[in-house]
Parts: C-alpha cells; structure tokens; sequence
C-alpha cells in the first residue's frame, strides 16, 4: 500500500456519512448472503452487489481500486484476500469470505464476513466463530488513550489460544475519504505499543485467520492472497469510529444474521 499513511479525524457529520455508508454496505452485505448456497457462482455475487450499491447512490469502493476488477473481493478456501469474483460455483464445504466496501457523499465504509457453504468441519466452525469473536475483542479496546497495539494484542491474543495463525503480511486500516488511510492496525502485536487513539479516529479492524501456519503467498494475477500451506483463513472486518467515551461500530453485521438466521447458518 506504499508508505506511511495520514490519520484524519472525522468529525461528527462525517461519522454521519460513514454510518450511513455503513447501512448501505451491511444491506448490501445481506443481499448477498441471502444468495449464498452451491451452485451459485461468485460473478453472479459481485453482479448483485454492485447493483445494490449502484441503486442505492454509492459507488463500489474496491472497483478499479488499483486495478482490481470487481465490486467484491471473494476468497474462497485457502485464499485470505483479494480474490477475484468467477464462474466457478460454489459447493458444499467451501469457506467463502466477501469483502466489500461502499463509496458515497465522500466518505468509504469498509467490511467483511466470511460464511461455510453448507457442510464444513468441526474446525473450520470454529476458525469462523473465533475470527469473527476476535473482531469484537478487539473493538472493546477501541478508546482514546488506549494504543493501536492494544487492539492488535487482542486478536492476536484470543486466537492463539485455538493455534489458529494470524496473517502479518496484511493489516487494518484508517478509513475516511480514501478507503485506506493511516494508522496501519495489525492483527498482532504489543500491548501499549502504536498510535495512540483520539476521538475521532475511524479504523477498519479486520482480523484475517488461517487454520495452519500463518504464511502466506501472493498469486502472479497480483492480487489474490492463498495460504502457504493451503489450508483455509478467515475474514471479518468492520468499520470502528473512536469516540470521547470508547467506540462505535459504523458498519454492521445485522442484515447479513438476519439472511443467515433464515437459513440456520448463523456463526456464533
């Protein structure tokens, strides 16, 4: 992502903006999940979701993104990141993360889920439950004064209790009118370490998990991130503001649980 990168604080009419970004993004978030079953191809996916967005006045963040060519970033299996959307439909037992993000009246929002498609593993269960709880470990450290290290300690505190990896290649975000902004936000690290966080200050926090080894490589199309070992990881992400007395989660995960709770396939 090049170089170090400004912090911006938001102010309150920003915040507004990126909330109801985030409204956009989780709806938009929801609409997929709803689709989410074998068969259905990832192109089709990244079709719907880009003419949610679209319809609904935003512009999908990640399209032409530096070249990236869809309205989703799609990562199925032993991809961490950055996949690209296809024809291949998806089958039963595979792990599928959506990344998206939802540009309008300035400002981006920024989030991530990661779903099993049908029947997967005991561990593969838990690799998505305790990535998505390691989101919100994380968040509750989200406060003026505390340190971004405080927040990277988090997550990588709660999932090694489960030998699951964390990815070091890939971090978190600031997240404002450019979808990446400064501080850099890690998945692991020290406590009391980093940036120290003011009001004002809105970060994409996104955990990214593999059940092996936490090693990754990067595929020749330049963006798709795997797992050295081949083995599955997981995403979540949300979009953070630090507010004067702690945090507030900008984006949200309640359309995608309402499709999923329909379904029977909530990730607790």
């Amino acid at each position: 992502m090049g170089g170090k990168k400004t912090i911006f604080l938001k102010s309150a009419a920003d915040a507004e903006i990126i909330r109801a970004n985030g409204q956009i993004l989780g709806k938009c978030h929801g609409e997929v999940a709803k689709l989410l079953k074998p068969g259905v191809t990832t192109k089709y996916l990244d079709k719907i979701a880009e003419e949610f967005i679209r319809d609904n006045g935003g512009k999908p963040s990640f399209k032409g993104y530096g070249g990236f060519p869809a309205s989703l970033c799609i990562s199925l299996n032993d991809v961490v990141v950055h996949g690209f959307p296809n024809d291949r439909p998806l089958q039963n037992g595979d792990v599928l993360s959506i990344d998206c993000g939802v540009n309008k009246d300035g400002f981006h929002a920024d989030s991530a889920y990661t779903y099993a498609i049908g029947d997967v593993s005991d561990e593969v269960n838990e690799l998505l439950a305790e990535t998505k709880r390691s989101l919100y470990r994380a968040i509750e450290q989200v406060k003026p004064g505390n340190r971004i290290g405080d927040v990277s300690f988090a997550v990588q505190n709660h999932v090694n209790d489960f030998g699951f990896g964390v990815v070091r290649e890939l971090v978190g975000h600031g997240v404002g009118k450019s979808l990446h902004e400064g501080p850099e936000v890690p998945n692991y690290g020290k406590r009391g370490k980093g940036p120290k966080m003011v009001s004002g200050m809105v970060i994409a926090i996104e955990p990214m998990i593999t059940l092996g080894k936490r090693f990754v490589v990067q595929e020749s199309d330049g963006w798709t991130i795997r797992t050295e070992d081949r083995k599955p990881a997981a995403h979540f992400e949300h979009t953070v503001m630090v507010t004067d007395n702690g945090y507030e989660i900008l984006t949200t995960f309640d359309y995608i649980e309402d499709a999923l709770r329909e379904k029977e396939l909530v990730i607790a």
